[in-house]
């Protein structure tokens, strides 16, 4: 999906998953592997002398810790082989090794968000795509504190409420992540659960606190955006809006375009957008 992001103390995963044909998942006796078997096998397999921290079963994976700080989370799933009682075609299906098998396919929520970014972003033909860049940054939000880790939504919840609330602004990433902030602010604060993109179920459930952490984080940090509205604001002005909202010291480090032209090609606008007259606005567009 190209969304995953790089946090500052190399704290994040990669899931690489391991398919199996259902029929090759038994024991020395011929019984069917149990989820739990199947993911102690793979833990087993990846132990290795060179980790300082031995790779472990976790409830949906086996995760093996690098001692760089990052993790590789190695899901493993069952393909199974049904016919199909009405059309008599063999038909397949994948189930994760959870608790218990359960219905999951990531490969069909990859392709899922290509087709979302295909039909959101308004400039998929000439570029990675709006949508999925907006879909980084505020996972990168979430991530830009580390006091939330664990309380914040998980970067899948994230990719669902963007999908599910995303507002295109051609050519003004900076307008259309600020937008699609409040547009899920707003639908969390009546609706937590997010359903999931492919299965008929939620991602969620009713007593899961994260998503309101999310909404209560995004609520107060886009106080901070609140500045780049004033016909006045300067260059330093919005940057420090953008650093105090990401928790970065980034765009502080940002020239400040020379000219009324090429402050408008670094935003991506016609000048006439970016007069300090008549309600204009100094954002920064991302890129």
């Amino acid at each position: 999906m190209h969304t995953m992001i790089q946090e500052a103390s190399n704290d994040y995963d990669i899931d690489d998953g391991i398919y199996f044909r259902k029929e090759d998942l038994v024991g020395p006796k011929g019984g069917e592997l149990s989820a739990l078997q199947v993911r102690q096998m793979i833990c087993d397999a990846a132990q290795d002398d060179r980790f300082k921290k031995a790779p472990e079963v976790l409830k949906n994976c086996v995760r093996v810790y690098y001692n760089e700080g990052y993790h590789i989370d190695l899901p493993s799933y069952r393909r199974v082989i049904e016919r199909n009682p009405w059309t008599g075609q063999e038909e397949k299906k994948y189930e994760l090794a959870s608790a218990d098998w359960k219905t999951s396919d990531p490969r069909a929520v990859t392709d899922w968000f290509k087709r979302q970014n295909k039909a959101l972003s308004p400039d998929f033909e000439e570029s990675e795509g709006q949508f999925l860049r907006v879909v980084k940054l505020l996972k990168a939000f979430a991530r830009s504190r580390t006091s939330w880790k664990g309380q914040i939504a998980t970067g899948f919840m994230i990719t669902k409420l963007t999908s599910d609330n995303f507002v295109k602004y051609a050519g003004r990433d900076d307008e259309s992540l600020i937008r699609t902030c409040k547009a899920i602010e707003s639908r969390l604060q009546t609706q937590k659960l997010i359903t999931h993109p492919t299965l008929n179920e939620n991602i969620n459930r009713e007593e899961d606190g994260r998503p309101e952490f999310f909404r209560l984080q995004l609520e107060e940090k886009l106080a901070h955006l609140d500045i780049l509205n004033d016909p006045e604001c300067t260059h330093a002005q919005a940057m420090a809006a953008w650093d105090k909202f990401f928790a970065s010291d980034w765009f502080a480090k940002q020239p400040e375009p020379e000219g009324k032209k090429a402050f408008a090609e670094a935003l991506g606008a016609p000048s006439a957008a970016v007069q300090k007259q008549g309600g204009g606005r100094y954002g920064k567009r991302f890129g």
